[in-house]
């Protein structure tokens, strides 16, 4: 009896312990995340000996990056009030960001430096009698924060346009605006209105998503982040007729970034916003969800375990060492606007938009009673195509899919420009594949060469788009083709069509093409490449027309066959742009490659590929 009593007792505490390990601490989280925005925002803080002049950089990088100062003086803020501490490495934390923005005012800077300066002075309360920011600062500096806080700097009340910007900054303006006139910086109400209503615009006749350069058709994370925006702006500005608006596309756009996101906290994985960016996302996604609880798209723990996730990628990310990002690391690919000299202004933007969303997430989990959460959130299976946009001139989408280890996003969409390899009609996100990151470059999409010289892409949205009923196949069809070095979004009859079929078959996806012509169509080059995230591969597969890429992570499977003669070759990427992914180095590129074919309606090309991926059980 005695033993028998014993293993009764011993079973629940095994199984506690087993819990606890598989489980998040909503106190712990809350006190871990704050030791970290205190310790590292005082290494930076420490770093400046003065303001006058501001240094040029800050442990070892530069600090002249656009938004640089002004996210950091976010970042100050954002803590203060997370905290509640109002100092931080013996400085006054208030005093530092109001000459901070003094620094921001006289520069000129616009867009996010400035709705970074609106929220800094916000943090430290909406009454300027007392906001001890706005209170340690002369008549002379209120006025220079007051110009900060002007978005005409880059929006125009005449044209109700925003200069030379994309149009989510209208989401920026608005959010300036809205909290100018709830801070009494500006009193002009027709103004605010205005600009919220022309914010809005896009969500007009049930439009759920916004196009980010109208009318090409570029839909991609900026969408998500534009509806928030202006749904937080018209929520600040009390006008709840425009809230109403925007709520059927809040609910659609956040239940896709719940299909779409990986279970490390990655967002959304094709587009501009790659990389430490689309881990930002998340924190400041799950933020807006712990505020608004009826646009969540799962329950609550679920949402903080993949803020938990992304959180600890961040984290580890982070070189303790440098007090900065590894955002240039070996392999990192980046976009372009992320330079070198922003490297500073990223870093820190990840002080301030942890630090933006931890309080709310933090709150909310209290609030609902939930101490502890799944140390990894529960994501559904997933196949469905989702439309951005159906119209007989172009249609775009996205199918996404989560089955088992076919995990991608696949849009078709339109790019800064013809053939970015990271807005192709690719399966990015599939395990084993990357597209380099900002390069015209054909992963898994065919460049075809024309014989007057001209490259033409299967891409910039499509003509036609028939997704199946359950979700598990996709055929796309183009007459009207983007040609690479012409404007985007700009099609063209060339006089080839493709038809293309993706499918999920037992575990692999499956591409199926067909390229056809009424009249005889001479084609000088044909090239398509599988670039891969795994650092093995046998060349004598390939003569097999079977492939098999490897590496510690798991494994890609590649069969290709085609009823036209077609050479593969393998590439070693090395550091050059075309091995810099968004989540580290793409070392091998398969490239099949055909030349001088006649396409007609009698004789089309024909291909077949199959895709898939393994883990490194399945390696076993």
């Amino acid at each position: 009896m005695k033993s028998a009593l014993i293993c009764v007792i011993c079973v629940p505490l095994l199984v506690s312990a087993q819990a606890r390990a598989n489980t998040v601490s909503t106190a712990t989280l809350r006190d871990e995340v704050n030791s970290f925005l205190g310790k590292e925002l005082a290494a930076h803080l420490s770093a400046i000996k003065s303001l006058d002049p501001p240094p040029e950089r800050i442990l070892g990088v530069p600090t002249t990056g656009e938004y640089s100062w002004g996210t950091f003086m976010r970042s100050l803020a954002a803590y203060a009030e997370t905290t509640g501490n109002r100092e931080l490495a013996g400085r006054d934390i208030a005093k530092w960001v109001g000459q901070i923005g003094l620094i921001e005012s006289r520069a000129g800077s616009k867009a996010f430096s400035q709705l970074y300066a609106a929220l800094a002075l916000r943090h430290f309360g909406r009454d300027l009698k007392t906001n001890p920011l706005w209170q340690g600062l002369s008549p002379e500096e209120q006025k220079a924060w007051r110009s900060l806080l002007n978005p005409e700097r880059f929006y125009d009340p005449k044209t109700n346009k925003v200069i030379n910007l994309a149009d989510n900054y209208l989401g920026v303006a608005a959010r300036i605006a809205s909290i100018g006139y709830e801070l009494g910086i500006s009193d002009d109400r027709a103004f605010l209105d205005r600009l919220l209503e022309r914010a809005a615009v896009q969500f007009d006749n049930g439009n759920i998503y916004a196009d980010d350069s109208p009318p090409s058709g570029r839909y991609d994370r900026y969408s998500n982040e534009y509806a928030r925006y202006v749904y937080e702006a018209a929520e600040t500005a009390g006008r709840k007729d425009l809230m109403d608006k925007l709520r059927p596309s809040l609910k659609a756009q956040m239940r896709l970034w719940w299909d779409v996101v990986s279970e490390d906290g990655y967002g959304y994985n094709w587009g501009r916003s790659q990389g430490v960016v689309s881990y930002l996302d998340t924190p400041e996604i799950v933020g807006f969800l712990a505020s608004h609880p009826e646009f969540r798209p799962a329950p609550l723990a679920d949402l903080a375990a993949l803020y938990y996730q992304a959180w600890n990628y961040l984290v580890k990310d982070y070189r303790k060492d440098a007090h900065l990002l590894s955002i240039f690391a070996f392999g990192r690919g980046n976009y372009a606007y992320i330079s070198r000299d922003r490297e500073w202004q990223q870093t820190t933007g990840f002080f301030g938009k942890l630090a933006n969303s931890h309080t709310p997430i933090m709150n909310a989990l209290e609030k609902e009673g939930i101490a502890t959460f799944p140390l990894v959130p529960s994501l559904p299976q997933v196949a469905r195509f989702e439309f951005f946009r159906k119209s007989p001139e172009r249609s775009a989408g996205v199918w996404v899919v989560r089955q088992g280890e076919l995990r991608f996003a696949l849009p078709i969409t339109t790019g800064p420009k013809p053939g970015m390899s990271d807005y192709l009609p690719a399966p990015h996100g599939l395990p084993g594949f990357a597209a380099p990151v900002e390069q015209i470059y054909p992963s898994l999409t065919p460049f075809i060469e024309l014989a007057d010289g001209r490259t033409v892409v299967a891409g910039d949205g499509a003509d036609v788009i028939e997704p199946s009923g359950d979700g598990r196949s996709l055929r796309v069809r183009w007459t009207r083709w983007a040609v690479v070095g012409a404007p985007s979004g700009k099609v063209e009859d060339v006089g080839l069509t493709s038809e293309v079929v993706w499918r999920l078959e037992k575990g692999t996806l499956v591409r199926e093409e067909t390229v056809s012509a009424k009249q005889p169509v001479s084609i000088r080059r044909w090239r398509l490449v599988i670039p891969s995230t795994h650092n093995n591969f046998d060349m004598e597969q390939l003569r097999q027309g079977f492939v098999r890429f490897q590496s510690s992570k798991g494994m890609l499977d590649v069969i290709f066959g085609a009823d036209f003669p077609v050479q593969g070759r393998l590439v070693a990427a090395g550091d050059t742009a075309i091995g810099r992914g968004v989540h580290g180095a793409i070392p091998l590129h398969l490239v099949y490659e055909a030349s001088d074919r006649s396409v007609s309606s009698r004789s089309p090309l024909k291909y077949k590929l199959v895709l898939k991926p393994g883990s490194q059980d399945a390696q076993k």
